[in-house]
């Protein structure tokens, strides 16, 4: 047996044996987690340290974006850290989002039908950079477990137990020196408690990746975090699900009814504060009725904040011409190009292109966006409701920044990742992007229920199909 095969076999075994620990495990392995990297959070950054330390010699020989050293940096904000304590703390007080009844009905006297919600199974994920995302997924992965009594005759009735996810975790080598002391932390915490060992493992090789790619017989989805390159070869490359986003290709539509402050608002916050995340800005659209008007000062403003404009040609001769000789003279402001528009620059780059419509601003969305998060600034409640309902990506937002796309900004605690496809989930991924659902049939009749007792014959009968309250599963 190769060794990824044990890594993806020892995942699939922990997950089985998890799923009837008492549900105070749960909360005690977050508990322990949290305090655990709160005690070593010198240990960690002064890892991270060596980490930025390499990353910053690469960034200057040019083997590595400046984006990618932001999301390394543990510390690249004021309270990174320890908002990613608190995400562990949110996650814990969620509510468990398995062991729900969706869909409940009588079939037959005695026989009642449940859909019910249960975790995925191993889930393994590959991210570059973002140290932090071990920490993410570790949280996730424990609490995505179900509270649920068990009734019957067994020694084991009414006792509450949890069900969740085992995880394989892979992160880049730029953050090898954090991902090892992270990894390590991590597993201390959790060995104070009754998960099994191998619940959350961390492999570190290449080589080990293209292997545990092949285990769909044991590793039920991957999910990717990272470049465009990353996410499409393994979604190339595998027979196992994947759930991700290979691209953040996000806009903001100005429409001609927008509010001049808010505008302004909602496209600073959504380029500035944060040029590294998936979430921001990269196409800044603008109704035509603007050119001479709020595009001059909203230009102004983006370039006081250092941001590059590449500029469609009426954009850029209304610059040219305006009254403010200081865009004539910025090497801030250039000519753009088609694929420009096609770009994810995580930089401090807009691409900035002329519309005549809230229908035209759609229409370019869907070609160019790569699905993520989009939002239109408007006052015409009209205009909103088409840009929602036409615009075709797991986030539309109205007057406000595409920054807002963020699992700990939607009240998930925190995300295992975002997900710009069709299918189970879509949008930042919390706790409900990690369960799926099984089918309960419970009989009470004397003598079992068997098919050949429905139909149309003699002596057959038919479905009730009656519904039944959304409640507590049978089992």
């Amino acid at each position: 047996m190769s060794s990824a095969e044990q890594v993806a076999r020892t995942a699939k075994e922990a997950f089985d044996a998890s799923q009837l620990l008492p549900a105070s495990v749960r909360h005690d392995a977050l508990v322990a987690l949290k305090q655990a990297l709160t005690d070593a959070k010198p240990e960690i950054l002064a890892a991270n340290a060596l980490d930025i330390a390499a990353a910053k010699e690469q960034v200057a020989a040019g083997t590595m974006s400046s984006s990618l050293l932001k999301r390394l940096d543990l510390l690249s904000s004021a309270d990174k850290y320890d908002s990613m304590l608190q995400g562990i703390l949110d996650v814990d007080a969620l509510d468990d989002p398995t062991g729900k009844v969706t869909y409940a009905k009588k079939l037959d006297e005695g026989l009642e039908l449940y859909r019910v919600t249960c975790p995925i199974g191993v889930v393994l994920v590959i991210f570059e950079a973002r140290p932090e995302v071990i920490v993410n997924i570790t949280a996730l992965a424990i609490k995505s477990g179900e509270l649920e009594s068990l009734y019957g005759r067994s020694l084991e009735a009414n006792k509450v137990f949890v069900q969740g996810n085992a995880a394989i975790l892979k992160g880049g080598k730029e953050s090898l020196e954090t991902q090892q002391v992270m990894s390590r932390v991590i597993q201390g915490a959790l060995s104070t408690t009754s998960l099994p060992p191998a619940y959350i493992q961390t492999v570190s090789t290449r080589s080990e990746i293209a292997s545990l790619l092949s285990q769909d017989r044991y590793i039920d989805l991957v999910i990717p975090r990272g470049s465009n390159s990353l996410v499409k070869g393994i979604q190339n490359g595998t027979r196992i699900p994947v759930m991700g986003h290979a691209d953040g290709l996000c806009a903001v539509f100005i429409d001609e009814s927008a509010d001049e402050k808010k505008a302004e608002r909602v496209v600073v916050d959504s380029k500035t504060t944060y040029t590294a995340a998936c979430n921001s800005a990269e196409t800044l659209l603008i109704h035509s009725s603007h050119l001479a008007t709020l595009w001059p000062k909203l230009a102004s403003t983006l370039l006081s904040k250092k941001i590059a404009l590449r500029c469609d040609p009426p954009s850029l001769s209304a610059l040219l011409s305006s009254s403010s000789p200081s865009f004539s003279d910025s090497p801030l402001i250039t000519p753009s190009t088609p694929e420009d528009y096609d770009t994810e620059f995580l930089e401090l780059i807009l691409a900035v292109k002329v519309v005549d419509s809230a229908a035209e601003a759609i229409t370019h969305i869907n070609e160019h966006s790569s699905h993520h998060t989009d939002s239109i600034v408007t006052e015409d409640d009209a205009n909103a409701k088409a840009f929602c309902r036409g615009v075709d990506s797991a986030g539309v937002f109205v007057n406000a920044s595409t920054r807002f796309a963020d699992g700990f900004r939607y009240g998930f605690g925190t995300e295992v990742g975002v997900s710009t496809g069709k299918t189970h989930a879509r949008g930042p991924v919390g706790l409900e992007g990690l369960v799926i659902y099984k089918y309960q049939i419970r009989s009470d009749g004397p003598t079992g229920h068997v098919t050949a007792e429905f139909g149309s014959g003699v002596g057959q009968r038919e479905y009730l199909h009656k519904d039944l309250p959304l409640g507590d599963a049978p089992f």
